[in-house]
This record gives C-alpha cells, structure tokens and sequence, in this order.
C-alpha cells in the first residue's frame, strides 16, 4: 500500500512564527523610488482626524461654562504679571529691616539663663525690655517670662540655701553634750 505525500511545510523545518514577519517581505526594506517613507502606503490607510464630538468637552450648541474656546485663550495668558526679580543665590527674601524685625537676643539669653543661672536671667530680661522698648524689635514675652522665670528660681535658690544652713545649724546643736 501506497501513501499520499504529505501536505504542509517539510518535517525538517519549524512552522514559521506569527511574531515575525513574512521570509518573502523585509520590514527594513527601502521604499521604492520617488517615494517618501513617511507617506501612508497603498495597502494602508491614512490617519483622519476623528469627526464626532469628543465626550470630554461641552454638550453641543452649549457655551464652555470656562469661557470662550479658541485663540484668543492664550493672549489671556500673556497678560500675566512678570514674576519679581530674584536676588542672589542663598537669600529667599529681602532682608530684615526697620523697626519690629527679628527677635532680640538678650530676651532669649534672659529665658535660657533663668534655668541656668537665675539672677543672670532677671538682669538680662530687663535689660532685654529696656532694648525693645527703644528699637522697637520683637522678644517682649521671652524677656517677660525670663523676668519671672529668674526671680522665682532665684527665690527658690535662696529659700533651699537658707533651709540647708538652718539643717546644718540645727543639726550641730542637736549632738552629744560631752563634745570634744
């Protein structure tokens, strides 16, 4: 008995595959001559605009609810005010001047010292509102508050020293009578 040749490809070589393009055609082949390889080819079509209203804008026959759509937008924009000027590299602003800028720094001394060395801290918060009464700067509360944080450690200071000396006073006079 007889068989039929077998129909299809040779056994020997691999089905081709639908990831690459026909053997017989080169993707990388130059156009024919006289012809821009930018123009659509015959065998495709060339891209249209779409004709239908896109559903992103307004309803048709409906005012932009932003105004007038068109050329004219954009002579809107120019009309913007410059930006200022900017001054040099490092500095994000004009610097502090007159009367009321910056904080005073022996306000700030007067709070720090009234936890460290309370009397320091009271002579330095006044010191510190005498300055801003005639300069006009800003601190008035820290030297407030380091006025009175320094005059009530100082007195706190001075009551634990006076309760330490009477213990100390009365403590001696308490001992053995046959001393030395």
């Amino acid at each position: 008995m007889s068989y039929p040749p077998p129909s299809g490809p040779p056994e020997d070589e691999p089905p081709p595959s639908p990831y690459e393009p026909p053997k017989d055609q080169s993707p990388y082949a130059p156009p024919p001559a006289g012809q821009s390889p930018y123009a659509p080819q015959p065998d495709q079509p060339a891209y249209e605009l779409p004709t239908e209203r896109s559903p992103y804008g307004p309803p048709a026959g409906e005012p932009s609810p932003y105004g007038h759509q068109g050329p004219q937008q954009s002579a809107h924009w120019s009309q913007q005010p410059p930006y200022p000027p900017q001054g040099p590299y490092g500095q994000y602003g004009p610097p502090p001047s007159g009367p009321g800028r910056g904080t005073n720094v022996l306000a700030i001394l007067s709070l720090v010292f009234a936890f460290v060395f309370p009397p320091a801290g009271a002579v330095l918060g006044h010191l510190a509102k005498r300055h801003i009464r005639t300069s006009g700067e800003e601190g008035d509360q820290l030297a407030t508050w380091g006025l009175i944080l320094g005059y009530v450690f100082t007195g706190l200071t001075v009551l634990a020293c006076c309760g330490w000396l009477a213990l100390v006073a009365f403590g001696s006079n308490t001992g053995d009578s046959g001393g030395y």
